[in-house]
């Protein structure tokens, strides 16, 4: 079964290479000053390190699933997920709602976040100690000698 899945996993790693590179060039390519955004000069010197990062991860994540560890897939998508969002935090920069809203227009008013973050701090540690609990729990329940093989 982990075979078929790091078998499948390739695929589906090419295919979200291939959705990375189209949105990375074709996003420059429709809007002007995200363009000028990235390749401006004082701007290329800073964001610079986002693309290379990225072409890391994703090699990093190829070498991954060509290897017989567990984690290192699981990290490397989840890096490189985090880098795409941050390719698109940084093109789209404040505008949450592209060329309709900024950040702050679309951000509710201070006396309902400061209503969520209270509830937030009630009931954030509560889920996390019940997660670990479970996790405490059933630990050790599957082994690798059981199953279908």
């Amino acid at each position: 079964m982990q075979d078929w899945a790091r078998r499948l996993g390739r695929y589906a790693f090419l295919g979200v290479l291939i959705a990375i590179a189209v949105v990375s060039l074709w996003t420059p390519f429709i809007a002007h000053d995200i363009a000028r955004r990235w390749f401006s000069w004082p701007n290329l010197t800073w964001l610079w390190p986002v693309p290379l990062v990225t072409a890391l991860a994703a090699w990093w994540e190829w070498r991954s699933l060509n290897a017989r560890t567990d984690l290192q897939p699981f990290f490397g998508a989840v890096v490189l997920f985090l880098l795409s969002y941050l390719g698109i935090a940084i093109s789209l920069w404040p505008m949450i709602v592209p060329h309709t809203y900024t950040l702050w227009q679309a951000a509710s008013s201070p006396s309902t976040q400061a209503f969520l973050l209270i509830g937030t701090l009630f009931l954030l540690p509560v889920i996390l100690v019940y997660t670990g609990w479970s996790y405490w729990v059933f630990r050790g329940k599957v082994r690798g000698d059981i199953g279908y093989h």
